[in-house]
């Protein structure tokens, strides 16, 4: 007996697009993103302060160990792998949609950081990166006197 599984078009897109960034990788509007490769592509929130850049990555049933952030010529890479669960006795899989496998996410830094001031963290699958800008780069308040 087979199912009947109603079309949805819009999921056949998703997975062209899918299909699609992992073949030839992200590029991000700006250039701020050198490459995205691998078998599947975190997804990352990029905010600026004052003081420092901060990302934020997602990586869900990755652990700590297994991912690394490195700096080299003004890029900023985060590699990793998530391992894909295995069948076992009396568990079968109707339904796989998670991506699984390795991943690399690489960002151009700008000008005004160091790169020798980069803060790591990892907690509950998500890894904060603090990149600390440098003096020069941070506002000045100026008082300006009016005669």
């Amino acid at each position: 007996m087979m199912a009947i599984i109603r079309w949805n078009p819009w999921r056949e897109i998703e997975e062209m697009a899918d299909r699609y960034t992992r073949t030839v990788g992200q590029a991000q509007a700006g250039g701020q993103e050198v490459v995205a490769t691998g078998d599947w592509a975190p997804r990352v929130d990029i905010a600026e302060t004052d003081n420092a850049f901060e990302i934020k990555a997602e990586l869900p049933e990755v652990k700590k160990e297994d991912v690394k952030v490195s700096v080299y010529n003004g890029i900023l890479t985060i590699r990793g792998e998530r391992k894909q669960e295995k069948e076992e006795n009396g568990k079968k899989f109707h339904r796989v949609e998670r991506k699984y496998g390795s991943f690399t996410r690489s960002f151009t830094l700008p000008d005004n950081v160091d790169e020798n001031d980069i803060k790591a963290a990892f907690k509950d699958g998500i890894l904060n990166l603090q990149i600390h800008k440098t003096e020069e780069a941070k506002p000045k308040a100026i008082e300006v006197n009016v005669a």
